[in-house]
């Protein structure tokens, strides 16, 4: 183990997550991000060390927060490069996990990582999360859903609420402050039959930056004219 290696799993020790075996694949994953963002727009991070930090220790931060070993079924929403779905399933092997992405190319590139991860239980769906929550295999289904770093929360909410199931969870990952975004998403927060939990905050190590994980419950079942078509959400959001 070299010392970014040491320094990472020693970070995710301090907060409980412990990974043995999971090394292998996740210097495998960051060697195909590299190499893959050369020939399409993947992620602005290449540098291994940052990588390691911006990408990997952010999305598993959502473990610190939430019970992943008793989460069954999860869906990652825009999750481009594959944040924070895949570095969550190389830690949490049961998960069984959905990414619903818009790119091809994305969904390629993802494709790839599974087979050289060798991942199993991971669903890679192309297309807008509009169109895709309204597949009842996917709509009030899933038991967490996740989205880092896509849109404003009105906005998420939309796209977002329509897998969880009943009693599930959505955990949206920002950067800075979301107390604005939040303001403004109360009334899609109760069309789609959200409630705010809470609000986490931590900071990212080396760089202290801020990070927040924005945690809602689903209430009740999505109400039928919701998601609403394709484009039409970010044109005109719940607000």
């Amino acid at each position: 183990m070299d010392p970014i290696q040491d320094q990472f799993v020693r970070r995710l020790e301090e907060r409980g997550i412990v990974l043995s075996s999971q090394l292998d694949q996740f210097e495998s994953y960051y060697r195909e991000l590299v190499s893959w963002n050369e020939k399409m727009n993947l992620t602005g991070i290449t540098e291994r060390e940052q990588v390691y930090t911006k990408h990997f220790y952010d999305s598993l931060s959502l473990a610190f927060f939430v019970d992943l070993p008793a989460v069954e079924r999860m869906a990652d929403i825009g999750s481009g490069a594959g944040f924070p779905g895949i570095p969550l399933k190389i830690a949490f092997p049961h998960l069984k996990l959905t990414i619903v992405d818009s790119l091809s190319k994305r969904i390629s590139f993802l494709q790839h990582v599974c087979d050289e991860l060798k991942l199993e239980g991971v669903e890679l769906i192309h297309g807008r999360a509009e169109d895709i929550a309204r597949q009842p295999s996917n709509r009030d289904s899933y038991d967490l859903v996740t989205a880092r770093a896509v849109a404003r929360m009105a906005l998420l909410n939309e796209f977002c609420l329509p897998f969880v199931r009943k009693e599930g969870l959505f955990a949206a990952m920002k950067g800075s402050d979301p107390a604005e975004e939040l303001s403004e998403s109360k009334f899609s927060l109760k069309e789609l039959r959200g409630q705010l939990e809470k609000v986490e905050s931590f900071s990212l190590p080396i760089e202290d930056s801020a990070r927040h994980i924005i945690l809602i419950r689903k209430t009740g079942s999505t109400p039928a004219k919701y998601p609403r078509k394709a484009g039409i959400p970010a044109k005109t959001p719940l607000v």
